[in-house]
């Protein structure tokens, strides 16, 4: 992937499933008894909305950008954030919400490496090393909530 718009239009879309996708856990965590674990939850959606803002503002878009789904470029032929994302259901517990949370938030972090891996464009290199930080600290907040979930 080595157009910058290209790869913006991906971590767009990526940060729109992951605000939605966490917007929802939150709702069930909520519904579950869990406020603090939703709170986390929307704070990660919180994360997600700042990262869709900031790939916009660097892509200059004032509207996200179109593609067709067979233009993505997305590995497995869907959205990291969405690969494993079955939606929430009624037997979801926190442990589960957290690690289907940290699955995407891990296929998220593979998949800007991988793309500073093999693009030839230093812009894309950088900004794909940049947003794949970005993943990995939330890598690590999922697996410090989930750890501190083991504890209990």
């Amino acid at each position: 992937m080595d157009d910058i718009h290209f790869f913006l239009a991906h971590a767009i879309q990526l940060e729109q499933e992951s605000a939605r996708r966490y917007e929802e856990l939150a709702d069930e965590m909520q519904t579950l008894g869990s406020p603090e674990v939703a709170d986390f939850f929307r704070q990660m959606a919180h994360y997600s909305r700042l990262h869709l803002a900031d790939a916009m503002a660097r892509g200059g878009f004032h509207y996200p950008p179109k593609l067709r789904p067979e233009e993505y470029r997305w590995p497995d032929g869907t959205s990291p954030e969405a690969a494993a994302w079955g939606g929430v259901d009624a037997f979801m517990d926190v442990a589960g919400a957290l690690a289907l949370a940290l699955d995407g938030e891990q296929r998220s972090c593979v998949f800007y490496r991988e793309i500073a891996g093999q693009t030839v464009n230093p812009n894309v290199r950088l900004m794909a090393e940049e947003f794949a930080g970005e993943e990995a600290g939330h890598v690590a907040q999922l697996e410090a909530r989930i750890a501190r979930l083991a504890a209990d």
